[in-house]
């Protein structure tokens, strides 16, 4: 492991009158914790999960019961944000606390660099045992190929693939195992089933465990879902969102009717995690959190379903429930504002009386979690710095997120301001409207704070690409993943890589 890594656990030796010393265990000794443990972390990241789609957050659609429930058991980020709204950059400032433009991790398909400071690296050094399952996308190699244990980034109990959405057949590497192998049901149920027994083997050890469980539903293809989910929703039943426009009504139904049968499966599968935390007696010493990586358009605005990247908030805005030991009366609160991806590592760090190191650039919000206002506000830092694939065509960009406004521009200027209160499907643009223009200045210059904060000029996506090498494949307008099926892939990276 690189040196600039955190290396080693650390003994923590404190002497009091009326209890006993409190030891973490080092990784060459057999010394345990004596007293109270650090809490458990079991984190749940789905995949293109909007926001607004459970029943909880007033879909009318979708049937989402386990995590309604939940949502009355935990604190309700309602306006929680995908820094940048794609896989590999949100999963890349999730386990770094960094922003992409600092990582240099703002595209789909790069390898996330060894000498990165990650989540699983920072609590192992806590005590803590860890384990992943499910999609990855952070390694850069191909989405198929086996990733060592060296590329886990302090990942230890590994049963997981860089990426894949055939999800009746979802393949996987089972920790040492260089054989691909295939979960034998629908990937949320089977995913679900070996964590659940994670849970019942490591419900008594003396360290805490980090579990991280990565679901790649509700994330097309939408058809694929289980047939007694998809029956759940006749087509000419769904309600439509007012911000499609007519012409992709028809399309739009027949996405979402497998987008919410995924819902729904994954719903009840996220459930089953729920249950068994509770059977083993393990709620009052875990934090366990539920979110996406971003949401999809879904037709919204006129942008075909699959679409993502956007600054509309169909893509940037998440689910985010946290629930942690001694929240009691904070049940079922409710946090307006914004919480950001890179904000969620220090905050989980600050949840667990851990020190948030140096390298992080992400806002420790753990007092909000622990004293929820409704009433706070703060501000989320939204990037597009270089769209690529189908998105490649639009424009980047730099927005802000409070708990009312959403701030947009473009190298040009300014193209987005929306009241999300008053227009929830963000349908009344008061960008230089004159009745608007000191929120619009307060918003202009909230953003440029944001911006210089994290060291950002905001220069047009060439300057990016350009910056940290990457080469796009001309025709996909995408870093090329699928040669690595043929032999001859090449790995890019915000760092030098030898293949």
């Amino acid at each position: 492991m690189n040196t600039n890594k955190v290396l080693g656990v650390f003994f923590i030796v404190a002497i009091a009158l009326s209890s006993c010393a409190n030891i973490k265990k080092n990784k060459n000794t057999k010394t345990v914790i004596e007293s109270k443990k650090k809490p458990n972390i079991v984190y749940i990241l789905t995949d293109q999960w909007r926001g607004s789609a459970l029943g909880y957050a007033g879909d009318a659609n979708v049937k989402t019961p386990n995590l309604d429930s939940f949502s009355k058991e935990a604190v309700n980020f309602t306006n929680a944000v995908s820094v940048t709204p794609v896989c590999t950059p949100h999963r890349a400032a999730l386990l770094t606390g960094k922003y992409p433009t600092s990582t240099g991790m703002f595209i789909n398909d790069l390898y996330l660099p060894e000498e990165e400071l990650c989540m699983a690296e920072i609590f192992k050094t806590e005590g803590y045992s860890t384990a992943y399952w499910g999609k990855w996308h952070l390694d850069g190699h191909g989405r198929s190929n086996y990733i060592p244990k060296e590329r886990r980034q302090g990942f230890d109990y590994w049963k997981a693939l860089e990426c894949s959405h055939d999800y009746n057949k979802m393949p996987y590497y089972d920790n040492e195992d260089t054989n691909i192998k295939y979960w034998d049901e629908y990937s949320p149920f089977a995913i679900t089933k070996d964590a659940n027994k994670y849970l019942s083997e490591h419900a008594n050890d003396e360290n805490p465990f980090l579990m991280f469980i990565s679901i790649s539903t509700p994330h097309f293809p939408h058809y694929s879902a289980p047939q007694k989910y998809k029956d759940m929703y006749p087509t000419e039943a769904l309600k439509i969102n007012p911000n499609v426009p007519k012409n992709l009504e028809e399309k739009t139904r027949k996405e979402l009717q497998g987008y919410y049968a995924h819902c729904t499966a994954t719903d009840e599968a996220i459930g089953s995690v729920l249950a068994k935390i509770k059977a083993l007696n393990l709620s009052e010493n875990t934090i366990i959190v539920f979110s996406a990586d971003h949401g999809e358009m879904m037709g919204g605005h006129g942008e075909v379903p699959f679409t993502k990247q956007l600054a509309w908030d169909e893509s940037t805005r998440v689910p985010f429930l946290i629930s942690y030991p001694g929240i009691h009366q904070n049940k079922g609160a409710v946090v307006n504002a914004p919480i950001n991806t890179p904000d969620i590592l220090p905050s989980l760090l600050g949840l667990t009386n851990s020190k948030v190191p140096n390298s992080i650039e992400g806002e420790d919000i753990s007092q909000l979690i622990k004293n929820p206002d409704p009433n706070a506000d703060r501000v989320a830092l939204i990037m597009g710095v270089s769209p690529f694939s189908s998105s490649y065509k639009n424009p980047s960009y730099r927005a802000i997120r409070t708990k009312q406004y959403s701030y947009t521009r473009s190298p040009q200027g300014a193209t987005q301001l929306f009241d999300n209160v008053k227009d929830p499907y963000q349908m009344n643009n008061l960008l230089d409207k004159p009745e608007f223009e000191t929120l619009q200045k307060d918003l202009d210059a909230k953003l440029k704070k944001a911006l210089k904060a994290v060291g950002d000029d905001f220069k047009p996506k060439e300057f990016y690409l350009k910056k940290w090498n990457y080469v796009l494949d001309k025709n996909r307008k995408s870093i090329d993943y699928w040669s690595w099926e043929k032999g001859n892939g090449v790995v890019q990276s915000p760092k030098a890589v030898s293949n």
